[in-house]
C-alpha cells in the first residue's frame, strides 16, 4: 500500500479543482506577499532616506507611481488612468485567470507563469483601488550608473511569470521541432 491517506483523498479531487486550488494559492501568496512588503515600505521607508545594501546594488526607497512600468501613463488624466490601469487591467486579469482555469492542455510551467503574472497584477490592482490610483514601489537594483527603475514585488512576479512563460513556450517549441530520438 503506497501513498497514504493524502494520496487516496487526492484521487477524489478533480484535476480542475486541483488546478483552481493551485492557482488560488499562487494568487493569494503572490498578492499577499506583495501587499505585506508594500505595507512595510510605507511604514519604514516613506519620508526617509533610501537604504542601500551590498554597496548600493540593492536600494530600498519609497515611491508612489501613478503610471505603469517606469511611470508610463502617469500624466494621463485621472479618468483615463482609471480606465486603463483599473478597468482594463482588471478585465485582462479576469481573462487570464479564466483561460488558465479552463484550458485543459496548458502545461504546468505555463499555468505557474500565468498565476505569477496574475498574482502580481492583482497586487498592483489592489494598490490602485485602495490608494487612489497609485502603486507603492520601493526597490531598485543596479551597479554604478546602471539602475533599474523603482519597482515592487508585484512587478517582479509579473516579470518572472513572463520570463517563465517565454522559457516554457520556447522549450515546448524546441521539443516539438526536434526529431524523435
Amino acid at each position: 500500500m503506497s501513498g497514504g491517506a493524502g494520496a487516496t483523498s487526492a484521487r477524489w479531487i478533480s484535476p480542475r479543482l486541483r488546478r483552481a486550488a493551485l492557482v488560488a494559492m499562487a494568487l493569494a501568496a503572490t498578492a499577499g506577499c506583495d501587499q505585506a512588503a508594500k505595507s512595510a515600505a510605507r511604514s519604514r521607508l516613506a519620508g526617509g532616506p533610501p537604504v542601500a545594501l551590498w554597496g548600493g546594488a540593492v536600494r530600498f526607497e519609497y515611491a508612489e507611481n501613478r503610471g505603469a512600468f517606469l511611470s508610463l501613463g502617469e500624466s494621463l488624466p485621472h479618468g483615463v488612468r482609471f480606465a486603463v490601469f483599473v478597468l482594463l487591467v482588471g478585465a485582462a486579469l479576469a481573462a487570464a485567470l479564466a483561460f488558465a482555469l479552463r484550458s485543459r492542455s496548458l502545461p504546468a510551467p505555463e499555468l505557474a507563469a500565468l498565476a505569477l503574472m496574475a498574482g502580481g497584477g492583482l497586487g498592483n490592482l489592489i494598490d490602485r483601488v485602495a490608494r487612489a490610483g497609485s502603486v507603492v514601489d520601493f526597490v531598485s537594483v543596479g551597479w554604478g550608473p546602471l539602475r533599474t527603475g523603482i519597482f515592487n514585488l508585484a512587478d517582479a512576479a509579473i516579470t518572472a511569470g513572463a520570463l517563465l512563460f517565454l522559457w516554457a513556450s520556447l522549450r515546448q517549441s524546441d521539443e516539438a521541432l526536434s526529431p524523435p530520438g
